[in-house]
């Protein structure tokens, strides 16, 4: 794998280590203002920052089950089968008493999207969410891995083995590096009420 560079987020609100060859999306189109997306120039995977309003308790009772509330909100009410792999509590080696929790997941598309670029078999998803109670922030970080065909082996790969792939294994690295380099800079960034 590639190098990592730091990044600076929100206007540098946020810093993280992210791999030199992901590239920042907003130079080539518009993201939305709550978001941060990072494309791999060389494949398909994507790093993507999103600030969101916090899960009360009202809508999940603890913070694992906010991790699945948006896990549920982020694939939505599509006929896309998902399976959640693995669900743990995270480490932000820089913010260690900030909660944080890791879940693995896959995605396989119901059937063929039109659309540009390659359909992917199915997508691993390496979501953590940050909790900042505070300002009422839930911070979602998720690396999305599509599986294009060509691009992996299908012998790789058994998600009940926990036997993942090269290219989930990448992926997991790049988790890694972001929970050991992620840091709040000015917390100014989360308008409080």
């Amino acid at each position: 794998m590639a190098g990592f560079v730091r990044a600076q987020l929100y206007g540098g609100a946020i810093t993280v280590e992210l791999p030199s060859v992901f590239g920042d999306v907003s130079l080539i189109r518009e993201v939305p203002d709550t978001q941060e997306v990072w494309l791999d120039r060389d494949g398909f995977t994507s790093i993507i920052f999103d600030l969101t309003e916090r899960v009360d308790e009202s809508q999940a009772s603890g913070d694992e089950e906010a991790l699945k509330y948006h896990f549920q909100d982020m694939v939505g009410d599509s006929n896309d089968a998902t399976q959640c792999w693995q669900t743990n509590a995270a480490v932000l080696s820089r913010m260690p008493n900030v909660p944080a929790y890791a879940l693995l997941a896959t995605q396989h598309p119901a059937a063929a999207r039109g659309g540009r670029g390659p359909q992917a078999d199915f997508t691993a998803i390496l979501l953590v969410l940050v909790r900042l109670a505070e300002t009422k922030t839930d911070i979602l970080i998720t690396v999305n891995v599509p599986h294009v065909p060509g691009e992996y082996s299908k012998e790789d790969i058994d998600f009940a083995a926990a036997k993942h792939g090269p290219l989930v294994d990448a992926a997991t690295i790049i988790r890694q590096r972001i929970l050991e380099t992620f840091e709040i800079k000015d917390f100014g960034l989360f308008v409080t009420e």
